[in-house]
């Protein structure tokens, strides 16, 4: 097993664990409850079981699965559509399945098992994935969960999607042929979107970036977490305010997707280079180990992981620092959500799985036929 792997995640998530303790202690509004960080200590513990389960069974056995997971996953994202569905106070999507004695959202499972079953399909057809009629089958299968989570009004979780789609199929070796197309259709793509496709709110999230007439509009509307955030994270200087005290900005939801903001304000620019620097080791660790499997199914599933981790990571500082919009994307292990927690554990359990049976010796349900 890639022990440094399993430490450097661990690590990460412990760090979060203690950020959201001190954010608590620290009582900056009322937002913020000591279930934030139970939840989180609570879904590190199940996360690190599921990783070392996963990666104690061979990939290609959980891969082969996928009639089974992604079917299950499809399922419990179309019962958002249902009175099961949650709209959370504060949010645009209906994102939650609300159990009775638990909430959960299945646009986190829906993402893993769409690495997994993606995986899968461009291992089985990698060295006719460029033939049209496989190219638009590969398309359909990046476009269900997409469409699926764009109708629940979760933008965000829809841009992690394609964005993990193509890196997928970049490093399963798409055409240079497709990515001239894909690239051509894309002011199009983007001008149709603009103009027909989003709402009023979804445009002006992103006008706001720019335009400081807005800005200013919006200072206690639209643009006021954003404003709130940058304030809040300017505020720590280099070593920041310190974790026990000190004047405090209120961020709305900062235990959520500004807790960056909350990093900054309290441990400063360094602060901040560490939580970036261990994200980008986690990253790196993971594209590495892709790098060293022993097939193209392994090498993608890494591949995959790893687009979600930075993708979560990129645009999550892009929101906090005000160059992306505000689209409701967690920064990994360290904002407020078992699921997304548990589910970034499961993501890590399956590189680790990869990593670990690349030798013979270590496989668990595995045969020569395999």
């Amino acid at each position: 097993m890639d022990k440094l792997l399993l430490l450097l995640c661990t690590g990460i998530c412990a760090f979060g664990v203690f950020i959201h303790y001190t954010l608590y202690q620290n009582d900056i509004s009322g937002d913020v409850t000591d279930s934030q960080y139970k939840t989180q200590l609570v879904a590190a513990v199940v996360g690190l079981v599921a990783a070392l389960i996963i990666a104690a069974i061979n990939y290609k056995f959980i891969a082969k699965l996928w009639y089974i997971y992604a079917p299950v996953s499809l399922g419990m994202t179309l019962l958002l559509f249902t009175s099961l569905g949650v709209q959370r106070q504060g949010a645009d999507d209906i994102g939650w399945l609300d159990l009775g004695i638990m909430q959960f959202q299945p646009s986190e499972v829906l993402k893993l098992a769409f690495i997994l079953s993606f995986a899968w399909h461009l291992s089985k057809v990698e060295d006719r994935m460029n033939e049209p009629l496989h190219f638009i089958l590969l398309c359909i299968h990046g476009a269900v969960p997409t469409l699926i989570i764009r109708q629940t009004g979760d933008d965000g979780s829809a841009m992690v999607f394609l964005f993990i789609f193509f890196c997928m199929m970049f490093a399963a070796g798409l055409s240079w042929k497709y990515m001239v197309l894909f690239a051509a259709a894309v002011p199009p793509a983007i001008y149709v979107l603009w103009n027909y496709l989003m709402q009023p709110h979804q445009r002006q999230r992103f006008e706001i970036l720019w335009n400081t007439e807005l800005q200013e509009q919006e200072a206690i509307g639209a643009y006021m977490q954003q404003r709130l955030g940058k304030i809040a994270l300017g505020s720590g200087g280099l070593t920041g305010q310190g974790l026990s005290g000190g004047n405090y900005t209120y961020v709305p939801e900062i235990h959520n997707d500004f807790i960056f903001s909350y990093i900054g304000m309290t441990m400063g620019l360094l602060g901040c280079m560490l939580v970036v620097g261990l994200l980008a080791a986690l990253a790196i660790k993971v594209l590495s180990d892709g790098s060293t499997a022993k097939d193209t199914l392994g090498r993608l599933i890494c591949v995959g992981v790893f687009s979600m981790i930075v993708f979560h990571s990129a645009v999550n500082i892009g929101m906090v620092l005000g160059i992306a919009p505000v689209i409701g994307i967690p920064l990994p292990f360290f904002s407020a959500g078992g699921t997304s927690t548990v589910s970034l554990f499961v993501g890590i359990g399956m590189v680790l799985s990869v990593n670990s049976h690349n030798m013979r010796k270590y496989h668990m349900f595995y045969s020569e036929a395999d």
